[in-house]
C-alpha cells in the first residue's frame, strides 16, 4: 500500500503519550518501556516525523517525562515538535493537542503511542483517504466471532463478522470538523470512545483504510514480546 498525501494538504500529528498503562504491570507507563533498544514512544515519534507534508508533531505528555534524553534531542533537532498536556479523558487530551496545531494545517492524524508498529505507508494511505473523504481511520477486518450479550450472562445475538472492523490509529480528521465535534460533545454530552466516533455522530463519512494486524496496541507484557519479535523480523 503506497499513497502520497496531496501537495496542497498541511498535516499535523497528535501523538498521545499521557496514559498510565496499568495493565502492563510495569514500574512506568508503557510508552517509556524499552522495546528493542528504544522507548516505545520513540518508535512512533521517529516514524511520524517522516510523514509527508508534516507541519507539526504534538506530543501529549506529562511534564515529568518531557526531559527524557530522546525527547530533548528530538525537540532540539526538529522545530515541528511541540508538547501538550494530557487531559482527564482521551478527547480532552486530543483537544489539548489540537490547540497546539498551527492554524494552517488541513489534516490532523491522531495516533496512540502504544501502537509503535504502525507502518509509514499505512499512515500515508490513511492521510490520503482523509484528504479525499474528510475523515479516515486505519482498521482491519475482525477475525474473531463476536457475540452480543444484554446482561453479561447469556448470548443475545451473534454479530455478522463480515461487517465488523477492528479500529486502530492513526485516525485522520479535518481540524475544523474535529473542533466543531468537540464543541458538540461538550454541549450535548455525547459519549464517544474514539476520535472518529465524533465525526460519525455529526453524520459525516469516515473512510476505513485497511491497515495491518501488526499495528496492535501494547497492553500486556506478552504484547511487548510479540512486538519485539515483529521489529526484529523487520530489521532482518
Amino acid at each position: 500500500m503506497k499513497a502520497d498525501v496531496p501537495n496542497d494538504e498541511r498535516v499535523a500529528v497528535v501523538l498521545l503519550a499521557g496514559g498510565t498503562g496499568s495493565r502492563m504491570k510495569a514500574n512506568m507507563p508503557k510508552q517509556f518501556l524499552e522495546l528493542n533498544g528504544r522507548p516505545v514512544l520513540q518508535h512512533s515519534l521517529e516514524l511520524l516525523a517522516q510523514v509527508q507534508q508534516l507541519e507539526a508533531l504534538v506530543i501529549v505528555i506529562n511534564d515529568e517525562f518531557r526531559e527524557l534524553p530522546f525527547l530533548t534531542e528530538a525537540m532540539a533537532a526538529d522545530p515541528r515538535i511541540k508538547f501538550a498536556d494530557p487531559g482527564k479523558e482521551r478527547q480532552d487530551s486530543v483537544s489539548n493537542g489540537l490547540s497546539q496545531v498551527p492554524d494552517g494545517c488541513t489534516l490532523v492524524a491522531i495516533h496512540d503511542s502504544a501502537r509503535p508498529l504502525v507502518e509509514l505507508d499505512d499512515v500515508h494511505q490513511c492521510l490520503a483517504d482523509g484528504a479525499a473523504h474528510g475523515a479516515a481511520v486505519l482498521a482491519v477486518p475482525m477475525k474473531a466471532t463476536v457475540k452480543e450479550s444484554e446482561d453479561g450472562e447469556f448470548v443475545s445475538q451473534t454479530l455478522e463478522r463480515s461487517k465488523l472492523w477492528e479500529i486502530q490509529t492513526p485516525q485522520v480528521v479535518r481540524p475544523k470538523v474535529l473542533l466543531e465535534g468537540f464543541r458538540r460533545v461538550a454541549k450535548e454530552g455525547w459519549e464517544v470512545t474514539d476520535d472518529v466516533s465524533i465525526v460519525e455522530r455529526m453524520g459525516e463519512p469516515v473512510k476505513l483504510t485497511q491497515g495491518s494486524y501488526e499495528n496492535f496496541k501494547l497492553t500486556t507484557p506478552e504484547d511487548m514480546v510479540i512486538a519485539s519479535q515483529i521489529l526484529a523480523g523487520r530489521a532482518a
